[in-house]
């Protein structure tokens, strides 16, 4: 197994979250930076995702940023990135995102970082691809999504095996080897 050579990292872009999220997404911006990791994102300048994105670079990393004009009222692109893709909508972005990844990882976020989680699960549920997806559940932000998850599967709603398509992990570490290729 080895490290993916670009990832795609989904997260908050809301500037009022707490800094202990911030300060875990700067480190995993450095690690990316540090293993040669493209980092492939929403193209925004705040919140989580900003801070990691502003991490990546400033310790040499290569961060490409997708950035939907369909935001420009509500949040900046980026003006410092290595690369900048403008479209048009969501789904274009989730599109190129996606492709331009080795990996995804879901950092925390709100219901736009859950809609982009849920489309690459639903993908890899209908065999469109095979990419490892990691949940980094940091302090237990996401303990109620892995509840629900855990229900749809026990109710039937998913089969047994979606259970494989994606890991939840607590640590740093663990977020590095569940994203192996």
């Amino acid at each position: 197994m080895a490290d993916p050579k670009s990832v795609c990292v989904f997260c908050g872009a809301q500037n009022s979250i707490p800094k202990v999220h911030i300060d875990a997404g700067k480190v995993i911006g450095k690690k990316l930076a540090e293993k040669n990791i493209t980092m492939v994102y929403g193209g925004g300048d705040c919140g989580l995702m900003g801070a990691v994105a502003n991490e990546s670079m400033k310790n040499g990393g290569h961060v490409v940023g997708v950035f939907p004009m369909a935001l420009k009222n509500i949040e900046n692109e980026h003006g410092g990135l290595s690369e900048i893709i403008i479209v048009e909508g969501m789904h274009e972005r989730k599109k190129i995102m996606f492709d331009r990844s080795d990996a995804l990882i879901v950092l925390p976020g709100g219901f736009g970082t859950l809609d982009e989680m849920f489309e690459v699960i639903t993908w890899k549920q209908i065999g469109l691809h095979t990419k490892p997806i990691v949940i980094f559940n940091h302090e237990g932000y996401w303990d109620h999504l892995a509840i629900l998850m855990e229900s749809i599967i026990i109710k039937g709603f998913a089969r047994p095996e979606t259970r494989s398509f994606y890991r939840v992990v607590t640590t740093i570490d663990e977020v590095f080897d569940a994203m192996q290729v």
